[in-house]
């Protein structure tokens, strides 16, 4: 049995970096570019156009990884955007599961994309129509503190991570150009100075990402490789080198895990600081994208291991009669995917979502409760809001909840009768 388990290990590793991560990877940096470049503008488009926010929400929100949503959530609260925006940006995000389901199943991910998209828009305008966000902005303005007091709270606070990275990229001004609000208000005491921000720049974690980012890309550009003539179903132990491709996936995923650790990234990838500085600085985008993909692919072999693992025990050291269990299983899932895949897509987060998205990949649940997980997911996006104001995020949820049970519901009702 000990030798069973540890083959499947190395099997996950292998099949984890291989198939998935590399290509994760290499979507990644793309999106992360096209942040770059275009973020600030997208946020600045949707503060001046007040009648399409929730469509450009939604466009935001479905953007691969969670950068979009990050910017807008805090918008409502600074009283630039609408609640509906949110709510649509909400709907539409899928998180970095997100760069998984597109490696792997790139007609599903658009037809997800495409149902999210819509629904989103529906249920921003619908918020919106009730006008619901009004009595929660009107709760949050008693709350936040004045300006006076606001300024002797920024004063005081300790800029040494800041200052220090404006001078690493040798930035001409003495503040981070921030992208939603301003340097010293409400907003920003709360995402740069209060939750959890960019790591400690005199860290051994800081020192090891913001180095070892540029071999974990060599590693990672190198294994695009055997993912390609792996798609075209070479044998990738049976080259020159033997084992070579259970080599390549093991180091792959050692490293993932690693950088992963050293980022100090288990449940949550992106802070909103980070996020920020990612669009500013192309190198931040390269450090950061590097601790994103790390985070995925370590999640990524946590879902192969797991649903591994789980065929194994359920067929009492059997593989395969685990697997005709699990067939078996799939025919009586029913609505409790549905419910199971909303549930899971409260949690705030990335991580579980992936090990959700991956084990869909498997083929152990209907289509139905991927789209319930997507619609009721927020990645990263929503710890941002929470921190800011708490209510805000309790109802974005609820009514993120009710459209990925809906939608959820009526999916599975189509998928059984007609597919």
């Amino acid at each position: 049995m000990a030798g069973e388990i540890l083959r499947l290990i190395v099997y996950s590793a292998e099949n984890a970096f291989i198939q998935v991560t590399v290509f994760v990877g290499a979507v990644l940096l793309l999106f992360g570019y096209i942040d770059y470049k275009h973020s600030g503008k997208l946020v600045k488009k949707i503060e001046e156009s007040k009648k399409t926010q929730p469509i450009i929400g939604s466009f935001l929100g479905l953007t691969p990884g969670c950068g979009g949503a990050i910017f807008v959530v805090p918008l409502f609260p600074k009283g630039t955007v609408s609640f509906g925006t949110i709510v649509a940006t909400l709907i539409a995000t899928m998180g970095d599961s997100a760069f998984v389901l597109m490696s792997i199943m790139p007609f599903k991910y658009l037809l997800v994309s495409i149902i999210s998209f819509i629904v989103a828009i529906i249920a921003g305008y619908i918020v919106d129509y009730f006008n619901f966000g009004d009595k929660l902005l009107e709760k949050y303005r008693k709350r936040i503190r004045d300006k006076k007091e606001l300024e002797s709270l920024h004063k005081d606070i300790d800029h040494t991570t800041h200052n220090t990275i404006l001078a690493e990229h040798k930035h001409k001004e003495n503040t981070i150009p921030h992208i939603g609000h301003h340097e010293g208000d409400e907003i920003d005491l709360v995402l740069h100075h209060t939750i959890k921000g960019h790591q400690e720049i005199d860290s051994i974690g800081y020192k090891f990402t913001h180095n070892g980012y540029i071999i974990y890309w060599i590693i990672i550009a190198i294994g695009l490789i055997f993912g390609v003539l792996d798609l075209f179903q070479v044998d990738l132990n049976d080259l020159a080198i033997p084992n070579l491709g259970t080599i390549m996936g093991i180091a792959g995923t050692g490293f993932s895990i690693v950088m992963m650790i050293m980022g100090k990234k288990f449940i949550q990838d992106d802070t909103h600081e980070e996020t920020e500085l990612k669009a500013l600085f192309l190198k931040e985008t390269l450090i950061h994208n590097a601790q994103e993909t790390a985070f995925i692919a370590t999640w990524v072999f946590l879902a192969y291991l797991a649903y591994e693992l789980f065929v194994l025990g359920l067929g009492l050291g059997n593989y395969g009669a685990g697997e005709a269990l699990i067939t078996s299983f799939l025919s009586q899932t029913g609505l409790m995917a549905v419910l199971v895949g909303t549930l899971i897509g409260i949690i705030p987060g990335c991580g579980p979502q992936i090990i959700f998205v991956t084990l869909y990949t498997k083929g152990i649940m209907p289509f139905a409760a991927l789209l319930a997980n997507a619609i009721s997911q927020d990645g990263d996006a929503l710890f941002p809001l929470i921190a800011i104001d708490k209510r805000s995020a309790l109802w974005s949820t609820v009514f993120n909840t009710i459209a990925a049970l809906v939608v959820g519901i009526l999916a599975y009702i189509i998928e059984i009768n007609f597919f």
